[in-house]
């Protein structure tokens, strides 16, 4: 149980920079759909960040993860590896922000926006920056440095919202031209701030860590490709598949909508945070699969917690975005679901990391690609962003299901099976008892939200009688140490 309050102390504090953050960008999604001047601009931002998150999983090439795996290892110098992983990453980004610089216009060409080469400059060039940041960031969670890295991380958060809001609201500058430019603008200065925090200190440049950890990391890039393409496909390829005139448009309701879910999200990278490093220091301990089980299944039940909140109380959650975007707000519950899967499938994922059998992961994310893609390219042109949100659902449900399969055949862990089945099957009767009421018994949206309420209530009465004491809780546990 003490190393799952340790777990639990670190999820909040990493959490900050990312529940926090999240939250406070949270505020961009209306100031964007109310200052610009059309759904499709939104549409315009929702596509190439799409396409910035594959640029950012090309840049890094896995080596996040394959420092934490080497950082980890007794005959490998920390510092050697560390130093290694900046030097090669900040080598690659420099390369490529120069060669975006100077093919700007082909590759503006090339997405479509041919008459806008600064956005894609802009966020290319943005990118690059964030790829070569990752190394920085990961180094201060194998330090446990929480508090900087969430202070650094909130630190481009304010940044770029108030760089928005000064060239949105203050000048009135209601362009997508200023909402790139705020982006990099953020994440510059937050670079220059959190380099005196980690140059490498010690160590040196080593050319066989480099291949070891290339031999490693590399089978993840492929893994990386194949699974952000399963979260951005949708939003790449929408804009090509979809035969309506105002593709941008229903592309800019789609991701607005999306941002409405994003809670989930949320939980998933603050717990990812903490978790990802915490495996790899555990793994040297014998027992450490009941630790991972553990975490596997309190993660379950707050995921299923946290998507009960956003369901029942969608009637709030939708004044997010604008109204001319709540057409859209019908596929939450499956976005919810998708982050859900999403969450699981990280959490399997780790017995191919652990046993440095990371082909497999390259083989589900390849699966899951497969699947999105013919799911979208058939469905796109039929039903639109339902075809996009569901085949999303559709991939992360199979290789969650592969991923454990076939895990519990390499690495079995003792999956709590028994209390994880009791929480989904009282979720989803709490979501059709929902249901049931909203579509038979009232249409009044305040009832709506009581009855939401009071199942909300029943399902945390059971989390802390049966599984999670208030006394575990981080810092005000104390409080509680006489509950029974």
């Amino acid at each position: 149980m003490s190393e799952m309050k340790s777990l639990a102390k670190d999820t909040a504090i990493y959490g900050l920079s990312s529940i926090v953050g999240k939250f406070l960008n949270y505020l961009l999604v209306p100031l964007y759909t109310y200052a610009l001047a059309r759904t499709a601009d939104y549409g315009i931002v929702t596509n190439i960040y799409a396409w910035t998150a594959l640029l950012l999983v090309l840049l890094t090439y896995g080596m996040e993860t394959g420092f934490f795996r080497f950082a980890n290892r007794e005959d490998y110098d920390a510092k050697s590896v560390y130093k290694t992983a900046f030097l090669t990453l900040f080598t690659t980004s420099a390369l490529f922000a120069l060669l975006v610089f100077f093919f700007r216009q082909p590759l503006a060409t090339l997405l479509g926006y041919a008459d806008h080469s600064e956005f894609v400059a802009m966020m290319f060039i943005t990118v690059a920056i964030d790829a070569f940041a990752c190394i920085p960031f990961a180094y201060l969670r194998y330090q446990k440095r929480p508090i900087v890295f969430a202070s650094l991380k909130l630190l481009f958060v304010v940044l770029n919202i108030a760089f928005n809001l000064l060239f949105l609201v203050v000048l009135g500058k209601n362009d997508v031209f200023y909402v790139f430019l705020s982006n990099i603008l953020a994440t510059s200065i937050q670079t220059v701030c959190l380099l005196p925090f980690t140059m490498p200190k010690g160590g040196r440049f080593d050319i066989q860590v480099l291949k070891d950890m290339l031999r490693y990391s590399l089978p993840l890039l492929v893994l990386g490709i194949a699974g952000i393409m399963n979260q951005t496909l949708d939003r790449i390829l929408f804009p090509y598949l979809y035969t309506g005139a105002d593709a941008q448009a229903q592309l800019g309701i789609y991701g607005a909508c999306f941002k409405v879910a994003m809670v989930m999200m949320m939980f998933t990278q603050a717990f990812r945070y903490a978790y990802e490093p915490f495996v790899f220091a555990k793994h040297k301990d014998r027992q450490s699969v009941e630790a991972y089980a553990d975490a596997m299944k309190y993660y379950i039940i707050f995921s299923y917690l946290i998507l009960l909140g956003v369901i029942f109380y969608l009637d709030i959650f939708r004044y997010i975005v604008s109204s001319a975007y709540w057409e859209g707000l019908k596929i939450v519950p499956v976005v919810l679901w998708t982050y859900v899967f999403q969450g699981i499938y990280f959490n399997l994922s780790f017995w191919y990391k652990l046993t440095d059998e990371t082909k497999w992961g390259a083989y589900f994310s390849i699966i899951g690609l497969v699947i999105t893609l013919v799911l979208q390219i058939v469905g796109v042109p039929l039903i639109g962003y339902w075809a996009s949100c569901g085949s999303s659902l559709v991939c992360y449900f199979v290789i969650m299901l592969l991923s454990y399969f076939i895990g519990q055949k390499k690495a079995p862990i003792p999956y709590d099976l028994k209390s994880i089945g009791k929480y989904t099957l009282l979720t989803l009767t709490w979501l059709a008892l929902f249901y049931f009421c909203r579509l038979y018994v009232t249409d009044n949206m305040w009832l709506q939200m009581g009855i939401g309420t009071i199942l909300l209530a029943g399902y945390l009465v059971k989390l802390v009688h049966d599984d999670f004491p208030l006394s575990g809780l981080p810092v005000v546990g104390k409080y509680f140490k006489m509950q029974k």
